[in-house]
């Protein structure tokens, strides 16, 4: 048996913000849009190198789903951001504005920083350490 998971939903507030922030200012790949009905697209995003697991820009529906915008993980740290080299991805972050809450870090499991998206969700930017044989190294 053989499964992975493809897709991970972000409810967004708007698709053409999303696109535009995980585009030009994370410089992730626009992978699909697709109009599925006057409300909906399928809008697929992934960052550069990124082969498995992709966002799926998720336009809130309702009230309830645009509470949420920003805030699906309930304060927590949301998604992992891999990276090959953290001081290059980091400095250019910077320069396109990219609001840190949390400064590098070393750990032992590697080199990390807080970020926030465009609505606040919280992102670990990590480059995995040499030192960690363990899961971390695996996935970049």
């Amino acid at each position: 048996m053989k499964q992975k998971i493809a897709h991970i939903a972000l409810v967004v507030r708007e698709y053409d913000e999303a696109i535009d922030f995980y585009t030009k200012k994370l410089n992730f790949n626009l992978v699909e849009d697709t109009k599925l009905d006057d409300n909906k697209r399928w809008v697929v995003v992934s960052p550069p190198g990124a082969a498995e697991c992709f966002l799926l820009l998720a336009k809130a529906a309702n009230e309830k789903q645009l509470q949420s915008v920003g805030n699906q993980s309930g304060g927590r740290v949301f998604l992992f951001l891999f990276t090959d080299d953290f001081w290059r991805d980091y400095n250019l972050m910077c320069e396109k504005e990219i609001k840190f809450i949390r400064k590098p870090k070393e750990e032992i499991y590697g080199t990390v920083a807080v970020f926030e998206d465009l609505y606040g969700n919280l992102w670990d930017l990590l480059e995995p350490s040499d030192k960690n044989k363990g899961i971390l190294k695996k996935s970049i």
